[in-house]
């Protein structure tokens, strides 16, 4: 089910439309003949083609969102605000999110938005790592994929290495630093977190029949996703596997993003931010 915004301006749409081919085809002859114009179907007339562009906008090319947490640190932070590339997986209609036209699937590396799976009316994002049919193996915080293999190919498995990166940017996690590295992903180059003082929760991953503790073996028209901050995310480790249909799109543009480290001793809000990251603003990888 799509989230309640887009049921509500789908609604106010098509009512608005209904005024305006109303207004058009019966009241228009009237008011020919002297006859003044409705206010409720002028009103109809006049927000209609706005409401009509928002919806398509919205519903099958970008839809804007705020990064909420630091689960995708560095890559994403907290008071970054994004463009969503709505038909990156496919054209879906905007209040039952079934797809009309396939345009493209995922592929290892995007950073994806999605329905989160235990709880379809919440949004998440994360870096899509492991395809259908893929292996995935978590193992004492190194990553491994074998990829699915078609018949004739050959394919290797990769081990991502993580390089420590020199000079980067210092983040924290509950007042210890991070540690930044870049991971090889084969197609995609990012850079991610690790946390020193966190060990591997293997007890709380996600418990797969016929797999190891710490591997994953993605099924047909599901994907896995992690979250950068490799320590500090709550993602397909834990709670599984995206199905396609809960895809909302690409993270692909940063139109704006604040700074939001305002001390509890302000009389401000905490919501109000105390900068703007211009740095940050531009394409997304």
């Amino acid at each position: 089910m799509a989230n309640y915004f887009s049921i509500i301006l789908t609604v106010v749409t098509l009512i608005a439309g209904a005024l305006w081919l109303f207004d058009a085809l019966v009241l228009k002859k009237k008011r020919a003949a002297g006859e003044p114009q409705n206010s409720i179907t002028e009103f109809g007339q006049s927000v209609f083609p706005v409401l009509a562009i928002i919806l398509v906008v919205r519903t099958f090319l970008y839809e804007p969102f705020q990064i909420p947490s630091g689960s995708m640190m560095p890559t994403l932070l907290k008071g970054d605000f994004i463009l969503v590339e709505k038909y990156a997986y496919g054209l879906h209609d905007p209040v039952f999110q079934k797809e009309i036209v396939e345009t493209g699937k995922p592929e290892r590396g995007d950073i994806a938005v999605f329905k989160y799976p235990l709880e379809p009316s919440i949004d998440y994002i994360k870096r899509v790592i492991g395809l259908p049919g893929d292996r995935i193996i978590y193992r004492d915080k190194s990553l491994y994929i074998e990829p699915k293999c078609k018949a004739g190919e050959n394919c290797n498995a990769i081990r991502v290495e993580n390089v420590m990166v020199d000079n980067a940017p210092v983040y924290y996690s509950g007042g210890s630093a991070l540690t930044t590295y870049e991971a090889d992903l084969g197609s995609v180059k990012h850079r991610i977190l690790l946390d020193s003082r966190v060990s591997p929760r293997v007890p709380y991953y996600f418990k797969q029949a016929g797999t190891q503790p710490t591997e994953f073996v993605v099924p047909e028209g599901h994907y896995f996703a992690m979250g950068d901050n490799r320590d500090n995310s709550e993602d397909s480790r834990y709670w599984g596997f995206v199905p396609e249909e809960n895809l909302v799109g690409k993270a692909v543009f940063m139109w704006m993003s604040f700074e939001m480290d305002r001390s509890s001793e302000s009389i401000l809000p905490q919501w109000v931010p105390t900068g703007i990251r211009f740095e940050r603003l531009g394409s997304i990888e």
